[in-house]
């Protein structure tokens, strides 16, 4: 009898663990009950401002890259820390842009449904409806996501890929979330709107390397057009670049083709080039369709929204996102 017991005790338990790990899945339309406007009152409000600032789409989908690749998508990249040690004081955050736009939606959320909708799951939605806002791919944004309290610096400047990388260090730093080399160049696509700034790319025109000083990958013209009109020293950290110059506002296949004609602006889209695998892809892409592209984006973006979400119990809903203890 007391063996049934024990039996009936650990059928029960597996049945608890059984609907627990379902509720802390991500799901479509997961504030449909708890906050119903939720997701209206996010895509409203960048119907309503994105007009005034379209630039906007760029910094905000990179804002959702850079939370994601950090303690995974946790809303962690918006918290301030008065020692100046959190995430968005590291290297690769110091020209992200967007916090007070998200801001903003979280006060309106709190003030129509309070400590319901997570700053991590504003952060996915805003990128995918300002991109969209802007001409670009819709990807489905399953949300549940909760926030993290713990940001910290040297984790982001050792896990969001720099722009000098070359292909052994992004596909490390991808693979360490759990997304593969096609992942890695249909998400370098989102390359195609938004600009950079010289300081980004500085050293592929006048410090490449103790023997060489302009980068041999980097097409000549372009390089010599840049010195000229743009960075016209290695010292220049503020003059903007369009990172896909003349199309930067277009959500398309240009990118992928300066990529080809050796006009990616960082090391890390030229090195896309030097492995057979993902030259084939953007091959691939450059002939075919913008459709066929957007659908293998939203695959990837989709994929990187999910990267260790906490859901269910682990986390919590921070009250104001640039607090980690709100």
């Amino acid at each position: 009898m007391k063996l049934l017991h024990v039996m009936a005790a650990f059928a029960a338990m597996f049945l608890m663990g059984m609907f627990v790990s379902s509720d802390a899945q991500l799901q479509m339309n997961f504030y449909a009950k708890s906050c119903p406007k939720a997701e209206k009152i996010i895509s409203d409000h960048i119907e309503k401002h994105i007009h005034n600032g379209p630039s906007l789409a760029a910094p905000l989908i990179r804002m959702h890259f850079h939370d994601c690749f950090v303690r995974g998508c946790d809303g962690s990249v918006l918290i301030n820390s008065t020692s100046g040690n959190a995430e968005k004081d590291a290297p690769p955050n110091l020209t992200l842009r967007g916090f007070g736009f998200v801001e903003r939606i979280k006060t309106i959320l709190e003030a129509e449904c309070p400590k319901t909708v997570s700053c991590a799951d504003i952060i996915a939605l805003t990128a995918r409806d300002a991109v969209v806002a802007t001409g670009g791919p819709w990807w489905s944004v399953p949300t549940g996501r909760r926030d993290g309290r713990i940001s910290n610096l040297t984790e982001a400047s050792n896990n969001i890929p720099p722009p000098t990388s070359n292909l052994t260090t992004l596909q490390r730093l991808f693979a360490n979330q759990g997304l593969n080399l096609k992942d890695l160049v249909l998400l370098s696509g989102a390359h195609t709107i938004g600009v950079s700034h010289c300081s980004s790319m500085n050293t592929r025109l006048y410090n490449f390397s103790t023997t060489v000083k302009q980068d041999p990958a980097l097409d000549s013209e372009y390089a010599a057009n840049l010195k000229a009109n743009k960075c016209k020293s290695l010292n220049d950290n503020t003059t903007i670049l369009e990172m896909d110059p003349g199309s930067r506002k277009s959500f398309d296949l240009s990118y992928y083709r300066l990529v080809l004609k050796r006009r990616g602006l960082f090391q890390s889209d030229s090195a896309l080039t030097t492995n057979s695998a993902t030259l084939k892809m953007i091959n691939d892409l450059v002939n075919g369709s913008e459709e066929k592209f957007y659908k293998a984006f939203a695959k990837s973006m989709e994929k990187m929204g999910r990267v260790k979400v906490k859901t269910g119990s682990a986390g919590v809903i921070r009250t104001v996102c640039s607090v980690a203890g709100s």
